[in-house]
């Protein structure tokens, strides 16, 4: 059983573990609160879709929105048109994604809802609009009510499967890709549904080691667990998710954020927590790894990567051989999860991960931490390289910047002593200067962005001054922001290394770095394509000026980014000048696979400088050079060979029910994990500036021959 408890908690945001999360200019992470109430239980029924008469014996029902919940509707309606970067009207267009978002967010697997339930809530599409600004949220209640009592009608069918045999040897196929599901027609339709989603949970759980009927009684208690939960949904909690649909159909990351999520979004600003250090969100019922945070307990123990499935949790370093004491978190609400996972510094939690949600269990253990900023800083060190064509060696400056931060307590005083990501590269490159590097490799493969101000000052190391990003504002107006301090602390080659998971405030550099043609750009074809800004907006305020009263608060899209030519850096990145070959560009990790991105657009060209650094000639010259030399690269091909399985595997649209057939498909996943998990070994070292494997190499090899080639022409010189 596959679900995303909450729409606000899975689509729209991600949550922290173990770090004080830190509001920029840039993004507002979001931690979500459950309220959690008493549930009655029901009586599970099954009934005909075409019957339209009432059940008369499910008695959960929840209740009819507040006259405060229908005020906050009425002033979201009114402030998402005046205040997105868009302007976009709130039309039949935002209201049709609404209902698409909404009935996902329920059921994304399209496990539970009939076709004729669909159907029945489609004539409501367009009117959707209309009723939030009159503050009509009933259709939320009536959808919501119809899935619960789907949720019981498929809960009771589920468990009277689990009390039948299974035949294993029969050569069927389950639909694994949501895109491709449908919905059943009709009560047989949903049984079958049920009976393959049982059967491959059975085989899932087999591989783990577990006889038939010890998964059955696993699978029992997780689909009724499924069944309970629902039901401490309160009115808060539906409103949340509603509103937020409403809000997401004008870009992923613009929420409604109720009471408690605010509270909780608050405290979260103030508190350093312990934890392992890393982002999660909640994805079709599973928790989804989404980001490592430099610096954190997760980072230095190296295992756990963006796109593992976390499925168990346990407490402490030891347990049982069989795990049997870690509890099973598939379809656990996220919050529960984090709860789980966060703890006390020094303390171990064992994590039971499937690397890339496919394969075995893993187990690691997990020494909580809280995150130091010296851990997460901006760090040098400066590496004698041996040129790829052999004819000596070249010092090469390596920068490993996790994020762009800025200490704005000590800011704000006006000290000479604040901490900033820019006061840490300068030190660094006075330093490289000062040793006398060749060229400077600047790594924001991990960086998820941070500080705006930070980002600008950061471009203005390495240009003497002009414009490093454009504004535009919901009104249309565009605004510039510059470096205005002439002179450089580094006027030499440079090499800027992005991934997908570079964001924010790392495309407005490298794009900045990209446009003055002041480096070049190396790593995967483009970076994570978020170009806009949020803001949080107390409703409080917007309906009463005051805070006395609690309506939770709108964050909202707007303002976008665009780089100094024009191009926005929304959906489609930074484009890298040299690709290398990798897992995580195949990853679905990007803006572009969020629902309802906003496009990418353009803005006139700021007027700036362009630096004579990257001559097409020897562009086209470092990519021959370094495509030469992957294909010569046993390292490389066995990367590309585990790349094409990784995509196979990714868009897989069914698997095979069959027993043998599919522990094959499982004992060549596993295979190819351990392979992974073999080269990850050698990374793995949380203190290391520049981790020596062959990938690192080749962007060294790049940055040499870049310095070389520079020379040849006579446009580089020793700082």
């Amino acid at each position: 059983m596959h679900h995303r408890l909450v729409l606000n908690r899975s689509l729209a945001t991600t949550m922290a573990i173990g770090i004080a999360l830190v509001v920029s200019s840039l993004s507002f992470p979001l931690v979500a609160g459950l309220s959690v109430v008493s549930a009655q239980e029901v009586k599970l029924v099954e009934r005909d879709p075409t019957d339209s008469t009432v059940v008369d014996d499910v008695p959960f029902q929840l209740g009819q929105p507040s006259r405060t919940d229908r005020s906050v509707a009425i002033v979201i309606a009114q402030l998402m048109p005046r205040n997105h970067v868009s302007a976009k009207r709130l039309d039949d267009e935002i209201s049709e994604r609404a209902l698409d978002l909404f009935v996902d967010s329920l059921d994304p697997l399209k496990l539970y809802f009939y076709k004729s339930d669909i159907d029945e809530f489609a004539r409501s599409a367009t009117i959707i609009d209309d009723m939030v600004k009159n503050g009509d949220l009933n259709l939320a209640f009536d959808i919501f009510n119809r899935f619960i009592q789907r949720v019981d009608e498929r809960v009771a069918i589920a468990q009277q499967l689990l009390n039948s045999d299974f035949d294993f040897t029969t050569n069927e196929q389950i639909v694994i890709d949501p895109k491709n599901a449908q919905y059943a027609e009709n009560p047989a339709e949903a049984t079958d549904r049920w009976r393959r989603q049982i059967k491959y949970a059975l085989l899932d759980l087999k591989d783990e080691g577990k006889e038939i009927e010890e998964a059955k009684q696993t699978l029992r208690g997780r689909y009724g667990r499924y069944a309970r939960r629902w039901k401490k949904t309160d009115s808060e909690d539906l409103v949340e998710m509603y509103l937020t649909a409403v809000t997401m159909a004008y870009d992923p990351h613009s929420t409604y954020m109720a009471p408690g999520t605010l509270d909780d979004f608050q405290i979260s600003m103030r508190l350093n927590l312990d934890g392992i250090g890393a982002q999660l969100r909640e994805k079709d019922g599973n928790t989804q790894i989404t980001r490592i945070i430099p610096g954190g307990a997760a980072d230095k123990h190296g295992k756990l990567q963006p796109d593992d499935i976390i499925v168990k949790v346990g407490q402490g370093a030891e347990g049982p051989a069989d795990n049997s004491d870690m509890v099973d978190i598939v379809e656990m609400p996220l919050n529960d999860v984090v709860d789980l996972i966060r703890g006390k510094a020094g303390t171990t939690v064992r994590l039971g991960v499937r690397k890339g949600g496919v394969g075995d269990m893993e187990v690691y253990r997990i020494v909580r931490a809280r995150i130091e900023l010296e851990e997460s800083a901006a760090r040098g060190e400066v590496i004698e390289h041996q040129s790829p064509d052999g004819s000596g060696t070249m010092k090469i400056g390596y920068i490993n910047l996790p994020s762009f931060y800025l200490d704005m307590e000590k800011a704000r005083e006006d000290t000479d002593d604040f901490r900033s990501s820019t006061r840490d590269v300068a030190r660094i490159l006075e330093d490289f200067k000062r040793q006398g590097v060749d060229g400077v490799v600047l790594d924001l493969s991990k960086n998820g962005g941070g500080s705006l101000t930070e980002a600008i000052n950061l471009t203005g190391l390495f240009i003497d001054k002009g414009p490093v990003v454009q504004v535009k504002n919901s009104d249309g107006s565009v605004q510039q922001y510059s470096d205005d301090i002439a002179g450089t602390a580094w006027s030499g080659p440079l090499v800027v290394l992005t991934s997908k998971f570079s964001a924010s405030a790392s495309e407005i550099l490298a794009g900045a770095i990209k446009d003055y043609r002041r480096g070049i750009i190396v790593g995967d074809p483009q970076t994570h394509g978020k170009g806009t800004v949020q803001t949080l907006m107390d409703l409080s305020q917007a309906l009463f000026r005051n805070n006395r009263e609690k309506f939770g608060a709108l964050k909202v899209t707007l303002q976008q980014f665009y780089l100094p030519d024009g191009e926005s850096t929304q959906l489609e990145g930074v484009a890298a000048d040299l690709v290398l070959p990798s897992i995580t560009q195949k990853m679905d990790v990007g803006e572009s696979d969020l629902k309802y991105a906003l496009k990418h657009d353009k803005v006139p060209q700021a007027r700036h400088t362009l630096y004579n650094l990257v001559p097409q000639d020897l562009l086209g010259s470092l990519r021959q050079s370094s495509m030469s030399r992957i294909q010569k690269d046993d390292e490389f091909t066995d990367l590309l060979r585990r790349v094409k399985l990784y995509v196979e595997q990714k868009e897989l649209n069914s698997v095979s029910l069959a027993e043998d057939e599919f522990m094959a498909r499982r004992k060549e996943l596993d295979a190819q994990k351990e392979e992974e998990e073999e080269a990850l070994e050698a990374e793995i070292n949380g203190e290391k500036i520049y981790r020596d494997n062959f990938y690192n190499r080749e962007v060294l090899n790049i940055a040499a021959d870049y310095v070389e080639g520079l020379r040849k022409q006579n446009l580089a010189r020793k700082n």
